[in-house]
């Protein structure tokens, strides 16, 4: 199964290693999920872990595959509808990649019936992953 992940699972998952977030990025480390990114969601993860000191040890490094980098176009100009101008190229990676979005963003889950592809907080992505394994 390929997902995005959202900077804010990343952040989550530091605070709280018992979190769903912890989890995700977990089955992520294992190789049960495929973490697609790009160079610019990886950057965006990277600047915002960098700003909380107790986070910036890299923790996550290791999660960013290079068999998994998407290298193709993606076009966040199509998501204008994405208040968040830094959440635009999460979403139009996952509608390249055809992934499932993963996020705690209101402003994401609130307008994810606009979009063909799934976008979940990380409980509904959780419990849904279970079912399926």
């Amino acid at each position: 199964m390929r997902v995005v992940l959202d900077t804010n699972l990343f952040v989550a998952a530091s605070f709280n290693p018992r979190s769903r977030s912890a989890r995700i990025l977990g089955e992520v480390a294992r190789g049960a999920l495929v973490m697609a990114w790009t160079d610019g969601t990886r950057g965006e993860i990277r600047a915002v872990l960098r700003q909380i000191p107790r986070l910036s040890r890299g923790q996550w490094a290791g999660l960013f595959r290079e068999e998994h980098r998407y290298r193709g176009e993606t076009h966040p100009e199509q998501f204008a509808l994405v208040p968040d101008p830094d959440d635009r190229k999460f979403a139009a990676l996952a509608a390249a990649t055809g992934a499932t979005l993963v996020s705690n963003d209101a402003h994401l889950l609130d307008g994810r019936d606009e979009y063909d592809f799934p976008i979940l907080s990380p409980g509904e992505f959780w419990e849904s992953f279970l079912e399926q394994s």
